[in-house]
């Protein structure tokens, strides 16, 4: 049964005992007796992301046999989603579930691990370059320059983000100039480049924002949780398809002295559940997106539209600007710019070539 959201609080932004050396020998760490709990905050209150937040921690606890178990909390039960990172780092929480973009404020860095510009790639790729392209090692660099004590896992891509939710459709780049707009991360710059004045909020007052007439457009993630949110009872007009969040994904992150603590085993079973997440993350939420857009266009009196080319090429011009600005003040950003640059060129070079036109086949059995 499904339970009712509310939506202002959507989203707000140990070392396993030993009984013994003989008992130690005789039976793998990972069946002690005694039960490592972890406490994560997640910067979820409801809807899809955190019941997605919950499979993770659910893969986890069944996984671990009884030595480590992950207790899960909902967004603000310890600290403020703004402070979750900070909270991890000095032990107040052992692990928390977000997204990258809720600390991009100490570094821009952290906008690009998951919420940085389009090289033709979708957040499968991004996900890729992680852990084959040297992403994480990039990461791990980034958390070591900022003197943060935590360990990061990624997992579930996201489908593109829609340009969202505008006061009537639009069809020319130059509509959306001096527009009130709600994004948060590197979008924000980029959306500011256009012309449009950026307003960052979190989740749950996006809705109300917009109610009221502080803003006049604005996006959050996808069609499930913009229903949540009741989107579609204050706009009609929604746009799909952006470059401003092309790929996202989210964060797991654990205190590192907590981590180091831990079995080796217990943190495998941390990292390779995050990496099995990311498989049904997609599975489901693709099928919940698809039918809750079905119902926001057949049954809420929603009218879905296409972005036109012309303003994610827009898109794309804003973001070169953006690269190139921060890249001359950072070193490290354009260090890592150019690594996702160098993968994607690679794979998607023999995607692009080798994908069926998957689009052709639909139209062909759907019209």
């Amino acid at each position: 049964m499904t339970k009712l959201i509310d939506r202002r609080k959507f989203l707000r932004g140990s070392t396993l005992a030993a009984t013994g050396a003989a008992a130690s020998l005789a039976t793998p760490a990972i069946a002690a007796n005694h039960t490592t709990v972890l406490k994560m905050q997640a910067a979820w209150g409801g809807g899809i992301f955190l019941e997605n937040a919950q499979a993770y921690v659910q893969r986890v606890n069944e996984m671990a046999g009884g030595a480590l178990k992950i207790d899960l909390l909902p967004v603000d039960s310890v600290v403020k989603t703004s402070q979750m990172q900070d909270a991890v780092h000095r032990g107040v929480l052992d692990a928390a579930h977000y997204v990258p973009a809720y600390w991009y404020s100490k570094s821009k860095v952290a906008s690009l691990f998951g919420t940085g510009p389009c090289f033709g790639w979708s957040s499968n790729e991004v996900l890729g370059w992680v852990y084959h392209g040297g992403g994480q090692e990039l990461f791990d660099e980034l958390m070591a320059s900022l003197q943060l004590n935590v360990v990061s896992f990624f997992n579930s891509p996201m489908p593109a983000q829609p340009l969202g939710w505008f006061n009537k459709e639009i069809t020319d780049a130059a509509q959306m100039n001096g527009l009130k707009y709600r994004t948060v991360g590197l979008a924000a710059d980029v959306m500011a480049e256009m012309g449009m004045s950026v307003v960052q909020l979190p989740g749950g007052e996006i809705q109300p924002a917009m109610k009221s007439g502080l803003i006049d457009a604005a996006e959050f993630n996808n069609p499930t949780s913009d229903r949540d949110f009741g989107m579609q009872d204050v706009s009609k007009n929604y746009m799909l398809a952006s470059y401003h969040q092309s790929q996202e994904f989210f964060e797991c992150t654990f205190n590192k002295k907590k981590y180091d603590s831990l079995a080796p085993e217990l943190q495998a079973i941390l990292k390779y559940a995050s990496e099995a997440e990311s498989s049904d993350f997609y599975w489901n939420n693709t099928k919940r997106y698809a039918d809750d857009l079905v119902k926001l266009t057949t049954e809420q009196g929603v009218k879905a539209t296409r972005t036109p080319d012309s303003v994610m090429a827009a898109q794309l011009v804003a973001w070169d600007k953006v690269v190139d600005r921060i890249s001359g003040d950072d070193p490290f950003f354009a260090k890592v710019i150019e690594s996702q640059k160098a993968y994607a060129k690679n794979v998607m070079g023999y995607l692009n070539l080798n994908q069926p036109d998957y689009k052709l086949a639909y139209k062909h059995y759907f019209g």
